[in-house]
C-alpha cells in the first residue's frame, strides 16, 4: 500500500513539474468549435487544468486573420493555427493586404503523423452527381461541375482546395464555387447539401457529422505511383507529403487510404513573445502528452517523437531551449531554423521598402514583384 502510495504521489508531482512556470491563464486561439484542433485544444486544456490548475482559454477563430489578429496584438498568447501561420510568414494572400504583410511567426510544436490527413472530401451525393455512384472509381478529376466550398478569408483554406483540385488537374473555373464565412458553415454546407465538397482534416468532428448525414462523405485517393498529379499538388501547396491515413470519417477501423497531409494544427507565437512563457508551454505540451493523446481524434500527432524541425517555419527560441534540453534539437535543425529567419528578415525588409516607396497602382501586384525579386536575390525559393 506504500508502494501505490509513494507512487501516485511522484505521479502527480511529476505532472505539476510539466506545468509549473505557465500563469493562471493561458490563451489559444483556435479553428471553429466541432473542429479536431478546436477538440485538442480541449483535451490539452483540460490535462492543464488537472496538473496544475491552469485554465486555457480557447478562442475559436472563423479564418485566418481572425485566429492571427488576436495573437499580433498580444491579446492571445498563442493559437492552434494551420498553414496559415506559413501564408503569413511570407506575407501571401490576405496577409499581402497592407494591414498585414510578412509577419515574424514562431512555432511550438506542430501536430502531424496521427494517422489522419488533411484533403479534400467529398459528398457521397456529390460522387452520384459526377456519376459514380456510391463512389466507384471516384477521382479528384471527378469533381469538375461539382458544388466546391471556398472560405471568405480564409486564403490557407481555400489554396488547399485548389491544391487538390490540381491533383485532379482542374482549377476552380472547373467546379461551382460556394462561398462560405468560415471553416464551420462549409461542413453545415456538406450536411445540408448546399456544397458537394470541402476541405477538412479526415479526423474533424464535421467529417464525422457529414459522414452520417444522408449525403455520406468519402475521401479521394492519391495514386502513390502518380507523381505528375502530386506535383501538380505541390505546385500550389509546397507544404504537402503523402500520408497512409488510419484515422477519421470512414477510415477508423479500415487497412486505411494513401492521401495527403502537413502539420495540423500548429501550436504557434509571435517571435516577441517572452522565451519563458514559450518554453513553459512547450515542456507542458510534451510533458502532459500521455495526459491527452487519447482524449481527441488525432492528439497523438503531438508525440515529441513526430516533430519536424526542417518544416517551413522557424521554432521559436523558447521552444528550441526546451528541444536542446530534450536532446532533440540537432545542429541540421538550428541550421534550418536561422535559414528561416533570415528568410523572414528578408521578407520583412522588402515589405519595409515597398512601403518606404509607397507605389501607385495595385499593391498586390507591388508586392508580389518586390517579394519575388528580394527571395531571389536571396537565393530563395518564391512559391505562391
Amino acid at each position: 500500500m506504500r508502494t501505490i502510495t509513494l507512487g501516485a504521489v511522484l505521479a502527480l508531482a511529476a505532472t505539476s513539474v510539466a506545468a509549473e512556470g505557465l500563469p493562471d491563464t493561458v490563451t489559444w486561439t483556435a479553428y471553429d468549435t466541432g473542429s479536431s484542433g478546436y477538440n485538442q485544444a480541449v483535451a490539452i486544456g483540460a490535462a492543464m487544468q488537472e496538473a496544475s490548475g491552469t485554465n486555457l482559454r480557447i478562442l475559436p477563430g472563423k479564418n485566418d486573420l481572425s485566429r492571427l489578429e488576436p495573437v499580433r496584438q498580444g491579446k492571445v498568447q498563442f493559437s492552434a493555427n494551420g498553414v496559415g501561420t506559413y501564408m503569413a510568414q511570407e506575407g501571401v494572400f490576405e496577409f499581402g493586404d497592407k494591414a498585414w504583410g510578412p509577419q515574424k511567426v514562431r512555432l511550438l510544436m506542430n501536430n502531424v503523423g496521427s494517422g489522419s490527413a488533411l484533403v479534400l472530401a467529398v459528398t457521397k451525393t456529390g460522387c452520384e452527381k459526377a456519376g459514380k455512384p456510391g463512389c466507384e472509381g471516384f477521382t479528384h478529376a471527378d469533381m469538375k461541375g461539382l458544388n466546391v466550398s471556398y472560405i471568405k478569408g480564409a486564403p490557407a483554406l481555400n489554396t488547399n482546395a485548389e491544391a487538390w483540385l490540381a491533383y485532379g488537374g482542374l482549377t476552380w473555373d472547373d467546379v461551382n464555387v460556394v462561398e462560405f464565412g468560415g471553416y464551420g458553415a462549409s461542413w453545415t454546407g456538406m450536411v445540408d447539401g448546399s456544397t458537394d465538397a470541402a476541405f477538412a482534416i479526415t479526423t474533424a468532428g464535421n467529417a464525422y457529422e457529414t459522414a452520417s448525414s444522408p449525403h455520406g462523405i468519402f475521401w479521394p485517393p492519391v495514386d502513390p505511383d502518380d507523381k505528375e498529379a502530386f506535383d501538380r499538388l505541390k505546385a500550389v501547396a509546397p507544404y504537402y507529403v503523402m500520408t497512409k491515413a488510419t484515422l477519421g470519417a470512414e477510415l477508423d477501423g479500415t487497412e486505411g487510404k494513401t492521401l495527403g497531409t502537413y502539420p495540423y494544427p500548429i501550436l504557434m507565437a509571435y517571435d516577441t513573445q517572452d522565451a519563458d512563457l514559450v518554453y513553459n508551454m512547450t515542456k507542458a505540451m510534451v510533458e502532459l502528452f500521455d495526459k491527452y493523446e487519447g482524449n481527441a481524434p488525432g492528439a497523438n500527432g503531438w508525440a515529441l517523437g513526430n516533430q519536424v524541425f526542417d518544416w517551413v517555419v522557424p521554432f521559436h527560441e523558447g521552444a528550441v531551449k526546451y528541444y536542446q534540453e530534450a536532446g532533440v534539437w540537432t545542429d541540421e535543425a538550428q541550421s534550418h531554423n536561422d535559414m528561416l529567419i533570415e528568410r523572414q528578415n528578408v521578407l520583412a525588409a522588402a515589405w519595409e521598402e515597398l512601403t518606404a516607396a509607397n507605389p501607385d497602382g495595385d499593391w498586390a501586384e507591388a508586392w508580389a514583384a518586390k517579394r519575388k525579386e528580394a527571395l531571389g536575390a536571396a537565393g530563395m525559393p518564391a512559391p505562391m
